[in-house]
């Protein structure tokens, strides 16, 4: 049997829960359907299905490789159709992920506007703080922030950030301003912990490395309440550049201790697709390096 329909059958499996519905769903007799499967396990090796006689489950290898079939079927229905100068646009289902604030802020206008373009694709956004496998979970794109260890991804630079710390112009009329690290001491300290989850900030002095333990008067599991917090004139906080580039712009906020800051951190925007990425990758890279590299808040 053709691989190419063996894994769209196993595909309608996994959909569909069964041999008996994928079969339904396929117009195919349930017999074709146990033997393309058993045909898949049997070239690989490996159990791709876990069967009982009242239902079917997909085991970790079956879901990896159900991931990997979509994106194969995919791409060659986009090539076919490309060939036939059917499909210009891009289309079909994309899935991008990036930490949660900077995907407000930065991604979603990329999404929104990638989404106006192309009329036939879709985006499914998976904003979250942690570094997500993009092999294990499906994802086309990313955007990380820091530095990339080595890997097959393909990676470009779009801009970088920098950790500041800032507070109000009327707390620090108030209370002064911080000319060192070590006079945070003496201020109300705002710490989120998704940033920094420990009363040690790191910073720079003449080159080499400064560490400042500060008290933390209020601390938040979010980047958001501790910006909100500075803004309402309580304490001095550090968050990355880009969360409060706004505020710095309208002079809501400003940074103090610029001259300890610890060296930049790049952003990038990562695929896996190599140069022969699917045109529905391609378009969103281009938009969204373009974008973000234009992007003053970045540079």
């Amino acid at each position: 049997m053709d691989r190419l329909h063996t894994m769209a059958i196993f595909l309608a499996v996994v959909d569909e829960g069964g041999f008996a519905p994928a079969a339904r769903k396929l117009k195919i007799s349930p017999p074709v359907v146990t033997r393309a499967v058993t045909e898949l396990e049997g070239s690989m090796g490996v159990r791709l299905l876990t069967r009982t006689t009242r239902v079917v489950r997909v085991t970790d290898v079956g879901a990896r490789y159900a991931t990997d079939c979509r994106r194969i079927l995919a791409d060659v229905a986009e090539t076919e159709a490309a060939a036939a100068g059917t499909h210009a646009a891009p289309r079909g289902r994309l899935v991008i992920t990036a930490p949660v604030l900077f995907g407000q802020m930065y991604v979603t206008p990329v999404v929104i506007e990638y989404l106006r373009r192309y009329p036939e694709a879709d985006v499914d956004c998976r904003f979250l703080d942690r570094v997500v496998n993009m092999m294990d979970e499906g994802i086309d794109t990313a955007i990380r922030i820091g530095d990339l260890p080595d890997s097959s991804f393909q990676a470009v630079r779009v801009g970088q950030v920098r950790q500041v710390v800032c507070a109000s112009p009327g707390y620090l009329e108030a209370r002064g301003i911080p000319l060192t690290p070590e006079d945070l001491t003496q201020h109300d300290v705002v710490s989120a912990n998704a940033l920094t989850p420990s009363p040690a900030w790191h910073f720079v002095r003449e080159g080499r490395p400064l560490t400042v333990r500060v008290h933390p008067r209020m601390i938040t599991t979010t980047n958001d309440a501790a910006i909100a917090a500075v803004l309402g004139g309580f304490g001095v906080t550090r968050v990355i550049s880009y969360m409060v580039a706004h505020h710095l712009a309208a002079g809501r906020l400003k940074t103090i201790l610029a001259a300890y800051e610890t060296a930049p951190v790049p952003v990038h925007v990562i695929h896996r697709e190599g140069r022969q990425a699917t045109r529905k990758v391609r378009a969103f890279l281009d938009l969204a390096i373009e974008t973000l590299r234009s992007d003053g808040a970045l540079k």
